[in-house]
């Protein structure tokens, strides 16, 4: 199927997600996932209406940012080493994987203006997946604040491979709970507005959970 089509049943489906928890659709930002998916591909998402795209690999973002350019929003969604940081920092709309002091660091000696970061939280404690554990999220927001090149505009998570919708509504609130907590406290650094969460087999659910950002790949661009 194409793009344009696959896009307009992702419609469909988060209007009624938001119907169904008293949200507006405008709230959502779709950012369509496009590792391991060709230029043109990514470039049909785009011709599309989609205005957000995301990489989680060093080559393949420069790839693609040189085919496409600057037109759309590019969101660094995978975990991206320290090293790297150099390479594309200011390129990158958003970073969804700030997960250690280490990264903050080298994001902040890096970037030529402030950085919009989600910090990744492993809400499921899988051995498998990066991100902080709950309890290390407020102390380390705490320890970036003089970071003048971080912004912390919300958290990030990816729920279990799981068909529990109970359990993944479970991962979805408690993110969205920590979310709350950090953005009352009103902090300059960190306004912690928005929860990037949903994937292609549970968006619908992160998006009547709270989710602002959802990143759709194999429904999408797949």
């Amino acid at each position: 199927m194409t793009v344009k089509e696959n896009l307009a049943k992702i419609t469909e489906t988060i209007g009624q997600a938001c119907e169904n928890c008293g949200r507006s659709k405008n709230e959502i930002t779709v950012i369509a996932v496009t590792k391991y998916v060709s230029i043109d591909r990514a470039r049909e998402a785009v011709e599309a209406g989609i205005k957000d795209l995301g990489e989680n690999r060093k080559d393949e973002f420069l790839e693609k940012y040189e085919a496409i350019g600057d037109d759309v929003n590019w969101h660094f969604i995978g975990s991206l080493q320290s090293r790297k940081v150099k390479d594309v920092i200011n390129q990158v709309t958003m970073i969804h994987s700030l997960d250690r002091k280490s990264l903050a660091k080298e994001i902040n000696k890096r970037a030529n203006e402030p950085v919009q970061c989600f910090v990744q939280v492993n809400v499921s404690e899988e051995e498998s997946k990066h991100g902080l554990h709950m309890e290390e999220v407020e102390d380390f927001i705490d320890l970036v604040k003089n970071y003048e090149n971080i912004k912390i505009v919300g958290l990030m998570t990816m729920a279990p491979h799981t068909d529990d919708e109970e359990k993944l509504r479970g991962v979805f609130r408690q993110l969205r709970a920590q979310r709350d907590r950090i953005r009352d406290k009103h902090m300059p650094h960190a306004p912690c507005e928005y929860l990037s969460m949903g994937m292609s087999n549970d968006y619908a659910l992160a998006i009547e959970e709270g989710a602002t950002h959802i990143r759709i790949g194999s429904s999408l661009v797949g």
